[in-house]
């Protein structure tokens, strides 16, 4: 829902810290595998219930995965880059509510395996339709720099990093974040649902000779 306003914030600055890894030869591609490596970091951290050091790990993440699309678009994007970028998305976000349930298993499991069956559904919803725009040739009217069509919902990237910081700066409450921000994620779904099925059916498919 934020995430159309988020990148109109932080688009210059990303785009002005790109220029030095471009000028110096850096690959977008390494950007994203070395900011995946850093958040994984942030897993012991949560385990040792090392709540600050956990957050460090994720902003830095969340600053290197913005970074690899600012140098992308200096070098040309490509499907590979968005494969890898998509893909290390999601196993880094559904490693931060898997590290709170490993911190304290008896307090967090249900509510952290509740919030990774939610981010099954946002993800699925977000992907599979992406697939069948690509097909289509559908480009997204508002995400046109991104490597697949970006079906937005009430829960976004912007929303998902609010409720990891918010994770770590009140873990204690951890288990009440999760259940309400993991069923606002099944109305992001149910949201994307309807709106890639019908979008779907009113688009005609392009046939192949």
């Amino acid at each position: 829902m934020l995430d159309r306003y988020a990148v109109k914030v932080i688009r210059w600055p990303l785009k002005t810290l790109a220029a030095l890894p471009d000028k110096l030869g850096i690959t977008a591609n390494q950007v994203t595998l070395t900011g995946f490596l850093i958040g994984l970091l942030a897993l012991p951290s949560l385990m040792l219930q090392e709540y600050y050091w956990a957050l460090t790990f994720i902003v830095i993440n969340r600053i290197f995965d913005g970074l690899d699309g600012a140098i992308a678009r200096r070098q040309g994007i490509t499907d590979c880059g968005g494969f890898l970028d998509i893909t290390l998305d999601f196993l880094f976000y559904s490693m931060v509510p898997f590290g709170f349930v490993l911190a304290d298993p008896s307090a967090n499991a249900v509510a952290g395996a509740f919030l990774i069956f939610s981010f099954i559904g946002t993800g699925s919803s977000f992907l599979s339709f992406a697939i069948m725009a690509g097909k289509r040739n559908i480009e997204s009217p508002i995400y046109k720099q991104k490597s697949l069509y970006y079906i937005g919902g009430l829960t976004e990237g912007t929303e998902t990093i609010a409720c990891f910081v918010l994770f770590c700066l009140f873990p204690q409450y951890f288990a009440i974040i999760a259940w309400v921000y993991g069923t606002l994620c099944w109305i992001t779904t149910a949201t994307r649902i309807w709106a890639g099925y019908h979008t779907l059916k009113d688009t005609p498919e392009i046939e192949v000779n």
